[in-house]
């Protein structure tokens, strides 16, 4: 990446939606602007788990002022992260599909631990190399995010869903602050973050950092009334809860340092910052600068840098982890690649990533059972927790496991997009091909495509030389009748 890039980052939080643009110079990332909106989506989610319209209107509103400040900006450029609620919300479909038009780039939504890794990677990108074991906690409107990490490393992540917008829905819907309220908070809190002490207790990290909302919140308000700059401890977050408990409510509140927007979760966000330092022994706990949208924004940086993409490592860990054969899977992954690479248009350089990660996981499902393995698979990877990857580029990987065999109709409607539909049509090949687990002939092979029609032509004498192969690829021919596609395959 050459220096002068810009790269943008959108975080659609439970409370607050994010844009931070940064400048690429020399491996660093300097932040040129940064946009926040008060959209508090998290309050918008019924009993039912949808969004209502108003929480809907509300984000779209944001994201489209965001698109037209991103405008111009390659694709490759912008990554738009979202979080807990809409990992909760049942019609997230409907929201994404008109946000991501709004915004004018894909959201990615990602799962807890993913969320994790990002955070880690934001907040120690922007802390000074140090050897320094670390806690990091970020408590966002709807789940809390606990890593212990290495310098960039982060060595484990979890992610629970209690968080500033929930507690505060719960345990102080009237906006009123009594001891009782809190107790009843932080009991709740630390019961569904009890589990943690399992792999976050104190001797495992040396120092704790605090990131995002309600850590930066508190940090504030305590430098505002004297304390140290960054630093939140023991006694100023006592502090912090007597005068809430004085104020008796919300809307009572008069404090330097709290932001308006913040006024409405802050007993949600305190009672959870109270459990985390009782639960984990925590003294003091430093804020740390950097967060989910620094973390994506390196993310990017990774994915365009040779051989640092994790999510290929990640790959490779999922193939270790669930017994693939790794020979078979490569010659798959050569085999796939090397027919779309020839009928894919310019610039398809990712989608051919993609495919070759879903032609190397392509026998996951094997490990649970040889029959069906095929659906096995694609439940796995819509059920798992995959490092760089977000929970759409997973369902998409998923899908093209599952249509490598049966019949195509079952992923009708995602064969109107042509990308999707040429990496089906290659990973089916590329099954069909190598059946017989030995290296095939696609030498003798070319695919290309001519508007809803895919032409594969073989070498003359090709056929006769792989009876087998060409009885399979004569039966895909089939297989593609009654879909938006036609396949025609010229053996001669």
């Amino acid at each position: 990446m050459q220096n002068g890039t810009r790269l943008a980052a959108v975080d659609l939080g439970s409370n607050s939606f994010r844009l931070e643009i940064g400048r690429y110079e020399f491996g660093h990332i300097q932040r040129v602007e940064y946009l926040k909106e008060t959209v508090r989506q998290g309050n918008g989610l019924d009993e039912d788990r949808n969004l209502t319209r108003d929480a809907m209107e509300r984000g779209w509103a944001c994201l489209a002022r965001f698109g037209e400040r991103l405008a111009g900006f390659p694709r490759a450029q912008v990554r738009a992260v979202a979080t807990q609620t809409l990992r909760e919300a049942r019609n997230r479909d409907e929201f994404l599909a008109r946000g991501s038009q709004m915004l004018g780039y894909p959201i990615d939504v990602v799962s807890g631990p993913e969320e994790a890794r990002l955070i880690y990677q934001g907040v120690a990108r922007l802390l000074p190399q140090s050897d320094e074991r670390r806690l990091v906690v970020d408590i966002g409107g709807r789940s809390t995010e606990l890593i212990l990490g290495q310098q960039f490393v982060p060595h484990a992540v979890a992610s629970y869903r209690v968080g500033s917008v929930a507690w505060s829905q719960r345990y102080f819907a009237a906006g009123e602050f009594t001891a009782q309220a809190f107790l009843a908070a932080e009991i709740a809190a630390k019961a569904v973050l009890d589990e943690a002490l399992e792999t976050f207790r104190p001797d495992t990290w040396e120092v704790a950092y605090g990131s995002s909302g309600t850590a930066g919140a508190v940090g504030d308000v305590l430098a505002a009334a004297g304390g140290p700059e960054g630093l939140i401890t023991r006694e100023g977050l006592q502090w912090l809860y007597e005068r809430l408990l004085r104020a008796q409510s919300a809307d009572r509140i008069r404090m330097d340092g709290l932001k308006e927007e913040r006024r409405a979760v802050i007993g949600g966000g305190i009672s959870v910052l109270r459990a985390v330092f009782d639960l984990l022994n925590i003294e003091q706990m430093q804020v740390a600068q950097g967060a989910l949208r620094q973390g994506a924004l390196y993310d990017l940086l990774d994915r365009e840098q040779p051989g640092t993409d994790l999510r290929t490592s990640t790959v490779h860990g999922l193939m270790q982890r669930f017994a693939v054969d790794t020979e078979h899977a490569d010659r798959v992954a050569r085999t796939a690649c090397a027919l779309f690479d020839q009928a894919a248009p310019a610039g398809s350089e990712r989608a051919s990533r993609k495919l070759d990660w879903a032609a190397r996981l392509h026998e996951i499902g094997c490990h649970i059972s040889h029959s069906d393995y095929h659906r096995h698979g694609a439940y796995i990877l819509d059920n798992t927790d995959a490092s760089g990857f977000a929970v759409p580029e997973l369902h998409r990987l998923g899908l093209l496991v599952l249509g490598q065999r049966g019949k195509v109709r079952k992923l009708d409607a995602d064969l109107q997009d042509p990308v999707f539909a040429l990496q089906l049509l290659s990973i089916r090949l590329a099954v069909a091909l190598c059946h017989a687990r030995r290296e095939p002939d696609t030498d003798a092979l070319a695919l290309r495509v001519q508007g809803n029609r895919f032409l594969l032509e073989a070498r003359r004498g090709w056929a006769a030389s792989f009876p087998q192969s060409a009885h399979l690829l004569r039966e895909e021919m089939q297989a593609w009748q009654k879909t938006p596609w036609e396949l025609v395959v010229d053996l001669p």
